[in-house]
This record gives C-alpha cells, structure tokens and sequence, in this order.
C-alpha cells in the first residue's frame, strides 16, 4: 500500500463527483449552447476511471508512484483540457487530449508490468 496515491486517488474521485454534478447543474446551459456535453461527459468519465486506478494502484501495488504520475498527468492533461474546451469553447485545446491519453496508456502499462513482476 501506497497512502500518498490512496489519497491522491480518492480526493481525485471526489474532483471528479464534484466537477460532474456541476456540469450536470450550473453549466449545462452553456455546455449544450457550446455544443460541447459529451465532450464533458467524456472529460470526467476519463477522470473517475482514472482516478479508481490511481486509488486501485495505491492499494494493490507497492510501487505505485509511477503509475500514479502518469495517471494524474493523464487526468489534468486531457480531462482539464476537455472541461476548459466545453466551457470556453477554445477548439485548440482539443490538441492536448492525444498526450493526455498518452500519460493514460503509459500509466496502465506500468501497471500491467508492476502487477507482473510483484504480484505472485
């Protein structure tokens, strides 16, 4: 166990209820006027998946600030861009999603390789 990352992952988690219940409430007009729902939908789906691995990690891995690194950067990179997209309507930012999804992929292959070296 990793209490630095549980943490991390379950304030995450609590970002991610927040951030989602406020799209649903207080910017749902401006986000169907942007035209940009699923593009918020999709934003915090990424950030609660990721944020359980963040807090999965955490608890099931010994070594998990690697994976926990990537998964924030994940997180802050393509869910924050995606949010600021459907808020702001700013197109270009749309262009940091591919290394978000980047730090995601990284992230859950050195999961898969720390499960397999440690986990007997």
């Amino acid at each position: 166990m990793h209490k630095p990352v549980i943490i991390l992952g379950s304030l995450l988690c609590a970002l991610a209820v927040i951030l989602g219940a406020f799209g649903a409430h207080f910017l749902k007009p401006i986000l169907i006027e942007n035209s940009r729902e699923s593009t918020f939908d999709s934003a915090i789906n990424y950030l609660i998946f990721h944020s359980l691995g963040i807090l999965i990690s955490g608890i099931t891995l010994k070594k998990s600030k690697w994976i926990a690194l990537f998964f924030a950067s994940g997180i802050f990179i393509f869910s924050g861009s995606l949010i600021v997209l459907s808020i702001l309507n700013i197109s270009t930012l749309g262009a940091l999603a591919p290394i978000g999804g980047s730090c995601f992929v990284i992230g859950w292959i050195l999961f898969a390789k720390n499960v397999y070296y440690h986990i007997t």
